[in-house]
């Protein structure tokens, strides 16, 4: 596995990965995932191969916050360490950022990965989130 820091990705590549995961929301505008990506704050993506199985992307300003915008494995390739080794590059290359903040669903699966690296979920703290969607 060949981990690299690219914002760059190729429109199919990302078409696969998002398609994999059933994030069909992201496909249903292609050039818009692809210059999403690109307008990131940083991303990094997992290969096997010349194949995109992985990727992390961030958005804020790399300073007080970065937001986890999306982090993705393709279902063959879950539950092998990639989601972990790439977010344990994000954390790694803020480190001195304080606020690190992600969106998620709220499922026993996700719940317990994130706890698992040392992410808090905001009800803990008495916080709550709040959404906007159009």
């Amino acid at each position: 596995m060949k981990y690299i820091a690219n914002k760059n990705i190729a429109m199919e590549q990302l078409i696969n990965l998002y398609t994999s995961v059933g994030w069909s929301s992201y496909t249903q505008n292609p050039r818009q995932l692809q210059k999403a990506v690109v307008n990131s704050l940083f991303a990094i993506g997992a290969y096997d191969q010349n194949q995109l199985v992985g990727l992390i992307r961030v958005v804020g300003d790399g300073l007080t916050i970065i937001y986890i915008q999306d982090l993705l494995v393709n279902p063959a390739y879950q539950r092998q360490g990639i989601g972990t080794k790439l977010i344990n590059s994000v954390l790694k290359k803020y480190n001195s950022v304080r606020q690190k903040v992600l969106l998620t669903e709220n499922t026993v699966k996700t719940r317990r990965f994130y706890e698992s690296c040392n992410f808090n979920p905001c009800d803990k703290y008495n916080l709550i989130a709040f959404y906007k969607d159009f």
